[in-house]
């Protein structure tokens, strides 16, 4: 029977370390690769608007996301509000941009873990949780206390550092990265974040080596390893083909991977001609085909959603 690695983590005393770790680091906030250098514990706030607490816009079973994580009882999402990287076409725009949601204690965190497990859900699944490391491993330990038994997956848009998923070692059994851009100058366009790239392809080896490729039970329920996403973009702006090389030759062609037809113009992107339409089907096609003639040979097989196509 599967024991989520956090648990054994706890009773080495481990957790409690990595907790003092993450909380030195936003004293002088180098958490994520932004390195904003405020100091969190004081309330002062960086490019994540986000200070001593974290901030939770929602949190309820989801069947909205990849069929390993749904199960037949949802993942249990924790939609962390703000975020460290802030892509103009954003479709949780008035999350992450806006920071809709209220300030949490660290009981009250691990009380919203306990409500999901306990109505069933087969994971917890915190949404963008890169500038809330320190907070979310707080509350893991109060969980931990009250009977936490279900994986964790760490479900971020991949503008992770190392040193900070080093933290997470032993804690988290699935990483769900996104992999947005390939090219430094699609990701200072439209994220303000021209080094995403590098940070991402250091980021996803980390994740790999920690918790290696998707496993899953009999049930086809996911409860260890690695799944990428990828949003195909208008006029393959992210370098579809790019990343699935990467993901193939350097990380495992039996990487997970779901190659997402879910772009439409949301946030900002009126501002931005080019980005301003759903993508085509061919667009999307293109894009699978892509991935299969780079070697990835585990693509998420859900029914897609129909593409609109722009007039």
């Amino acid at each position: 029977m599967f024991q989520p690695s956090y648990i054994e983590t706890y009773k080495k005393g481990i957790l409690k370390e990595r907790i003092e770790a993450a909380y030195k680091i936003i004293k002088n906030c180098h958490l994520c690769p932004r390195i904003c250098r405020v100091n969190r514990l004081a309330d002062e706030k960086g490019v994540c608007k986000t200070g001593k607490h974290a901030i939770v816009s929602s949190y309820n079973p989801h069947f909205g996301e990849e069929d390993p994580l749904v199960g037949t009882h949802g993942s249990g999402t924790i939609f962390m509000g703000w975020c460290n990287l802030l892509c103009v076409f954003c479709q949780n725009y008035e999350i992450s941009h806006m920071g809709e949601g209220r300030a949490v204690t660290s009981e009250e965190l691990a009380s919203m873990m306990f409500s999901l497990q306990k109505m069933g859900c087969h994971n917890i699944n915190f949404v963008t949780p890169t500038h809330v490391i320190p907070q979310i491993l707080s509350a893991l330990t109060i969980a931990i206390e009250g009977g936490l038994h279900v994986p964790l997956v760490y479900n971020t848009g991949g503008y992770d550092v190392v040193k900070s998923l080093k933290l997470l070692d032993g804690i988290f059994d699935i990483y769900m990265p996104d992999f947005k851009y390939w090219e430094g100058e699609a990701a200072e366009k439209y994220s303000d974040a021209k080094n995403y790239p590098i940070a991402a392809r250091a980021a996803l080896r980390e994740m790999h080596r920690q918790v290696g490729d998707l496993e899953m039970d009999e049930r086809g329920i996911a409860y260890r390893g690695l799944l990428v996403r990828h949003l195909v973009m208008p006029h393959n702006l992210a370098s579809t083909r790019d990343i699935m090389r990467f993901l193939a030759k350097e990380i495992s062609p039996n990487t997970y991977v779901n190659v997402m037809a879910q772009y439409r113009p949301c946030g900002l992107a009126h501002r931005y001609p080019e980005v301003n339409r759903p993508i085509t089907t061919d667009e999307y096609n293109d894009a699978v085909q892509m991935a299969i003639e780079e070697g990835i040979t585990r693509l998420d097989e859900r029914k897609r959603l129909r593409i609109i196509r722009w007039l």
